[in-house]
């Protein structure tokens, strides 16, 4: 199917504002950083919540943008070579175009959606049958309002199956996926508490999600949910009732007669090996994972098969391969100064283009390297597939690209004639291998990209730094998260300033700021000048506050454009020397005020010296600020107030001497849920963008973002009677197995979490800790966790376990628990 500007625009509902050529629209742009294809791109200026796609009309036009969308007025002589529809509804338009789109295909498409698995059941049904048909499939969890009409868009003619998975948060919403999507056949994997703030009750959430099945042929569920075994029984009775015939009901279950009905599950030794009664015979696979999970997401893909009529001896050997789905993009550094991308689980053109998008995040290198293995059934012409491949590349900046892969190697030549520096391909990874030695990695970003048959994670470990084993996991997905949920609170003309000291509070440096940067918050405020002079080396070019700032440091501060927190009279007049000395005026810095906190900070009686000195041309105030002492505990509202109050009286002074504007700010973290007057011109966020609630207030859905892991070393068997750990203060009283976990006090597990008091959580089991922790070594008790081995990973805290909780077990806050993570722990940041 081709489109062109004058066929969208009655497709979408909309008026042609402005035409001046009949383009071609090959792309869909829906986020200004995302741009890779200007001359063909149509970009839809959607309303979010906090950021308006108006607003980047000119800068889109001005890197060659011509075909936009658009609700507002707009001003046509600032981008006169512009086509512009104009709509009342951007993003309904948006999925107008995605589901007129759909129409034109009559492949069978599977929709899944439920509260957890559509991505894992997505994935392993691509792995399932993609030696069948060639599938389209969302790329990763592209479940959205927005996320789903993007996955839609690609659809063509060499298409045979489309896998696409439905999300929503709120009533409403699936009918516009649904009429997107269109599914044949419908999934739906379980139904769970999660998101359930935009729903009345589980009931109701139910039916809200069957909204997408309405015109299936085939649904496919577990009987015993008893909600949604209810739900789709209403469904089905209203396809009778309504006169459009019935769907078939393909339907599984552990515990009563089912299409699939389940007779045994018997996992041992990282298998499980299922049976069932089905067409009155007995059928089973053995898949090579034992969680529950996998079990029931398996148990979905082995009912589709069934329903596509794939033959159960032909099931039994798909299922054995499965393969974990890694969901994510994991950075992590690498050796010689480089970092390290690893995306290696599969490839195709929609999570390639996901991965350069990361990619460009990465600023802390200008030289990027991709390895890329050839692109498998992808549908497309080759020549066409690799030339838009090789655009990418070229587009993105990238230094030098090595091609894994016959394909690879056999399109070679579309990659020299484009402005690519460095070239080098390999028939396998095995050859890329027995060169390693001959090729140079340093000082930059590298990404690995590709299909699983590939085993790119060879050379990941060929690359990646070899430290030690525990592990500090950084989602960078529930950081923008958190990042929104406090976003959501704020008045429209509110700035936020991101917290990123002291290790960006344990999760990294660099690594955190690129995130802040891609999602656009205003600041950073860094505790040190060192730490502010890394993010730069690092690409960050955001305006950075230094809040402890010293003589020693100012050169630094002018080098590198930092700007400083002055607090005092002697900080102050010190800085003013040192700038005139260098001939330096108007240089930005803040004035921190003290109005109860008494830590740092100009008094009301230190004013008078502050306001003679900014009287001269030697600095340029951007922010004027003050710390709460206590916005969290609500027994100090009245403490707060006056805090307030002191800081409004002291701004209206030094504004009476400072003629131009500047940024008033007071509230913190919790201050921005429980002191929304306080607002004012921007907002600190600290701990909160971490997942910590400081507040308490329950307003907010935040996501844990760091989860330490280590490995378990050995297990032993003891007696009872036996002791354990140095002072034999670990005394078994019973036959006792225990497991020695690769972490101590000197990575930052508090020494006085021994003898019981801390817990880990092992196979979704707390195990208690026993005896005293070492410095590089925890014993845990597991003798009621079964089937644990040595190798398993230990969470310490994280998703599974609240690092709020850890805290409390160890006397302490939340803070200094992830502040306290030692540097010899490896950081490694992923992103769904």
């Amino acid at each position: 199917m081709k489109y062109y500007i004058e066929d969208i625009a009655p497709i979408v509902k909309g008026t042609l504002l402005q035409q001046q050529k009949n383009v071609f629209i090959e792309h869909l742009l829906t986020d200004s950083r995302k741009l890779i294809f200007p001359a063909t791109s149509l970009f839809f200026a959607i309303k979010g919540p906090r950021r308006d796609g108006h607003g980047f009309l000119e800068a889109l036009y001005e890197k060659g943008v011509r075909n936009f969308v658009v609700s507002d007025v707009v001003e046509v002589t600032n981008i006169p070579e512009a086509n512009i529809i104009q709509v009342k509804d951007v993003l309904q338009a948006l999925q107008l175009l995605a589901a007129h789109h759909r129409k034109q295909f009559s492949i069978p498409v599977i929709g899944i959606t439920g509260s957890n698995g559509k991505t894992i059941v997505k994935e392993w049904l691509n792995q399932l049958l993609d030696d069948q048909y060639t599938i389209i499939r969302s790329p990763r969890s592209y479940n959205s309002q927005i996320g789903v009409p993007l996955s839609v868009w690609p659809m063509n003619e060499t298409h045979e199956l489309g896998i696409f998975e439905a999300g929503i948060s709120q009533s409403g919403e699936m009918e516009r996926l649904q009429k997107i999507i269109q599914p044949t056949i419908g999934i739906f994997t379980n139904i769970g508490e999660a998101h359930s703030e935009g729903f009345l009750n589980l009931r109701q959430k139910v039916n809200e999600k069957l909204r997408l099945f309405t015109h299936v042929k085939t649904m496919v569920y577990c009987k015993d949910a008893p909600e949604i075994n209810e739900g789709v029984a209403t469904l089905w009775q209203q396809f009778n009732k309504g006169g459009k015939g019935s769907f078939d009901i393909f339907n599984w279950s552990t515990v009563t007669e089912a299409t699939l009905q389940v007779l045994t599950i018997y996992k041992e030794g990282g298998t499980t090996l299922i049976t069932a009664l089905y067409k009155e015979q007995t059928i089973g696979i053995t898949i090579p994972f034992t969680d529950d999970a996998s079990v029931e997401n398996a148990i979905h893909c082995w009912c589709v098969l069934l329903q596509l009529e794939v033959k159960p001896r032909i099931i039994a050997q798909k299922m054995l391969q499965l393969a974990p789905v890694a969901m994510r993009l994991e950075l992590k550094k690498g050796v010689n100064n480089c970092s390290i991308i690893n995306d290696s689980y599969s490839a195709d053109l929609s999570s390639f283009n996901i991965a350069l998008d990361f990619l460009s995040q990465q600023r802390q290198h200008v030289r990027k390297t991709v390895i890329l293995s050839d692109i498998l059934q992808s549908g497309r012409n080759e020549k066409e597939l690799y030339k838009e491949v090789a655009q990418a590349l070229s587009q993105r900046g990238v230094s030098r690209l090595i091609g894994i892969g016959e394909k690879m190697i056999l399109h070679q030549g579309i990659f020299r004639l484009a402005p690519i520096p460095e070239l080098a391909f390999y028939p396998s990874v095995e050859s890329f291998k027995h060169d390693f030695h001959h090729l140079v990695f340093r000082d930059e970003t590298i990404l690995l990209k590709g299909a699983r048959v590939f085993e790119l994670e060879q050379i990941d470990r060929l690359l990646e730094q070899k430290v030690h084993q525990t592990v500090l996991e950084i989602d960078l997905n529930a950081l923008a998260h958190n990042l929104r949920q406090y976003q959501q609170l704020l008045k429209p003309a509110t700035k936020l300033m991101a917290m990123v000291k002291a290790f960006s509070y344990g999760s990294g440096s660099y690594e955190i700021a690129n995130a802040l940067q891609f999602h656009k918050v205003d600041y950073l405020a860094v505790a040190y000048a060192d730490e502010g002079v890394e993010l730069r080396r690092g690409g960050i070019n955001l305006p950075i506050m230094v809040m402890n700032a010293d003589e020693t440091t100012f050169d630094v501060l002018v080098q590198y454009n930092l700007e400083p927190d002055l607090y005092s009279p002697g900080l102050l007049q010190a800085f003013e020397a040192f700038l005139k000395g260098e001939g330096i005026r108007q240089f930005p810095v803040h004035i921190e005020l003290e109005t109860g906190m008494n830590r740092l900070g100009f008094s009301p009686a230190e004013l008078p010296v502050l306001l003679e000195a900014l009287k001269g041309d030697t600095f340029t105030v951007k922010s004027v600020f003050s710390h709460l002492a206590a916005s969290e505990e609500k027994q100090h509202d009245a403490f707060t107030e006056q805090q307030a109050a002191i800081f409004h009286t002291m701004v209206k002074q030094l504004q009476a001497v400072i003629a131009y504007p500047f940024l008033r700010h007071i509230d913190n973290t919790a201050g921005i849920a429980r002191h929304p007057d306080l607002q004012l011109d921007m907002v600190r966020l600290g701990i909160g963008l971490y997942g910590i609630d400081s507040g308490n207030t329950h307003k907010l859905e935040l996501k844990e973002v760091s989860t330490l892991i280590a490995t378990i070393a050995q297990i032993k068997h003891l007696k009872a009677g036996e002791t354990v750990s140095y002072g034999r203060k670990g005394v078994v009283s019973r036959n006792t197995t225990v497991a020695t976990v690769r972490i101590g006090y000197a990575d930052g597990y508090p020494r006085n979490l021994s003898n019981g008091i801390g817990k880990m959580w092992v196979k979704g089991m707390l195990a208690p800790v026993i005896g005293t922790v070492c410095m590089d070594m925890v014993m845990i008790d597991i003798t009621d966790i079964p089937h644990v081995q040595e190798g398993d990973e230990v969470v310490l805290f994280g998703r599974e376990l609240p690092v709020s909780q850890v805290a409390h077990w160890a006397q302490t806050i939340p803070y200094e628990m992830l502040t306290g993570i030692s540097q010899r722990v490896k950081r490694v940041y992923f992103e769904e």
